[in-house]
């Protein structure tokens, strides 16, 4: 790689940045920080981690994270955010060599790399995904690992590959795995028969086929995602379009003399062919439920993150060219709507929540002072539902305020899709916290009595008597007696 290509990849690196915004401690953040927090302060979480350490037991990412903090001996915060921008930069140089072996022309090179990075924060159909996060996790780890193992793959380097995969299972397994499957798929098509190309893509089936209980078919209802009979049409449109393109991009590549593209189309047309039957039989009957967890859905992850970038590349060879209006004209729209759909997603906070600065959001200062001025052996309660509260912008609790909680209905009810043992604790917990927002002090009495709740958070006007020593316009935090 020359310097200005370095150079040029790290501007992408932070305009992606810049459009598509940092929120360090959002959504899936609530799932992997507490595990990170509770590696460098083992006090922290008392009571019911198990919410959290579900995850964290399966991947070294928060060990990683941890690692990272004790060696550097920099805050979290600012250690997040570098891991963030090094993640961006790393998955965009992935697609840029990996671009290399796809087109000859340095502008499809770089339109492809333009592309994907413009649209990182782009849904993935009906998966509940991004191309990327808008902050850390294992997700954005194994997305540039899995570009380069294809890209080695490709070379022949399967050394350097199975390294790369070998990162990746340590950070995100099931992700891990999709890529895996398609490098073989890679390699079947190519050197053997096509017939054993479907051998690539058998998922292991070592989860019981046992009927689920009632405590988890109640929350695995919730995550219509994992269920692809249960997905709307325009989710459906969004991965079957993509794989007609693909066959076309072939077409194209053949006549083109692009070999390695019409590899690579064909491939990835086979292999989300192969995916779609037990996505169906997965989401065709209560038996599966439990199974329902692998989320074969999720491979069209890898489908989207390749038919950006071959679309951009082709758009960048055949359509854009040397006009630099035409780039305008494309990238400028694209920058401008994914930047609004941000600000849409997280209105109530700071587009960039830039290391060390105040957020404005009004439930994270709320959460910054229960840091600060609670025993970190403390237990609160919040709105089972407080994530999806306008306002919030789905700030996790644990993750902010380090301290433990009853279990909520957002983020603590993924865990229980994938670990079905929890899930009559969940629903016990989730159960009792019904009613929220009418509960009066002998409610939290109660919880007190059954759960050892010793604190409170609650949207403003609360009931009365309860000691609130913080208090801002939107919400109190108060101490259950």
């Amino acid at each position: 790689m020359k310097l200005k290509d370095f150079f040029l990849l790290l501007l992408l690196t932070f305009s992606a940045l810049l459009v598509h915004g940092y929120h360090p401690w959002a959504e899936d953040a609530e799932i992997y920080l507490p595990g990170v927090k509770k590696i460098l302060q083992p006090d922290l979480f008392p009571f019911n981690a198990q919410f959290f350490e579900s995850h964290a037991h399966l991947t070294l990412f928060p060990n990683f994270i941890a690692a990272s903090v004790r060696s550097t001996h920099l805050p979290l915060e600012p250690m997040l955010f570098a891991w963030h921008v090094a993640a961006i930069f790393l998955f965009l140089l992935a697609c840029w060599e990996l671009t290399g072996k796809s087109f000859t022309d340095s502008k499809a090179r770089w339109a492809g790399v333009a592309l994907i990075g413009t649209l990182l924060t782009l849904p993935v159909a009906g998966t509940a995904l991004y191309i990327m996060d808008q902050y850390i996790n294992p997700r954005n780890l194994v997305a540039f690992a899995a570009i380069f193992a294809i890209t080695k793959t490709l070379e022949k380097k399967y050394i350097q590959a199975s390294l790369f995969f070998v990162f990746g299972a340590t950070v995100h397994p099931l992700m891990s795995a999709f890529a895996l499957s398609y490098c073989v798929l890679l390699v079947c098509i190519k050197e053997f028969d096509r017939r054993l190309a479907s051998v690539a893509c058998l998922l292991p089936l070592g989860f019981s086929l046992a009927p689920p209980s009632p405590a988890y078919h109640q929350v695995a209802a919730s995550h219509s995602f994992h269920y692809l009979l249960r997905w709307h049409w325009y989710e459906w449109l969004g991965v079957l379009a993509p794989m007609a393109i693909l066959w076309w991009f072939s077409r194209i590549a053949r006549s083109k003399k692009l070999p390695t593209l019409d590899l690579m189309c064909r491939t990835l047309v086979i292999y989300e062919l192969i995916y779609l039957p037990p996505a169906l039989v997965l989401s065709s009957s209560a038996r599966f439920e439990s199974l329902a967890r692998l989320q074969p859905m999720r491979s069209v992850y890898l489908l989207y993150v390749l038919f950006l970038l071959f679309a951009g590349g082709l758009l960048g060879e055949y359509v854009l060219k040397n006009r630099v209006w035409r780039w305008i004209a494309l990238f400028a729209p694209l920058c401008l709507g994914m930047f609004l759909a941000q600000r849409a997603l997280f209105p109530a906070s700071a587009h960039v929540e830039w290391p060390g600065e105040r957020s404005k959001n009004r439930w994270v200062q709320a959460f910054e002072w229960i840091r600060d001025n609670t025993p970190r052996d403390a237990v609160f309660a919040l709105d089972p539902h407080h994530m999806e509260i306008a306002g919030e912008d789905n700030n996790g609790f644990r993750a902010i305020a380090e301290r433990s909680m009853l279990a909520d209905a957002v983020k603590d009810s993924g865990a229980v899709t994938m670990f079905p043992p929890m899930a009559e604790e969940w629903q016990a917990q989730v159960q009792a916290q019904r009613g929220w927002t009418s509960f009066q002090l002998q409610d939290f009495r109660r919880l007190r009595a059954q759960y050892g709740l010793t604190w409170v958070v609650l949207q403003r006007p609360g009931p009365a008597g309860l000691d609130c020593p913080y208090q801002n316009d939107v919400l109190m935090v108060c101490r259950v007696d």
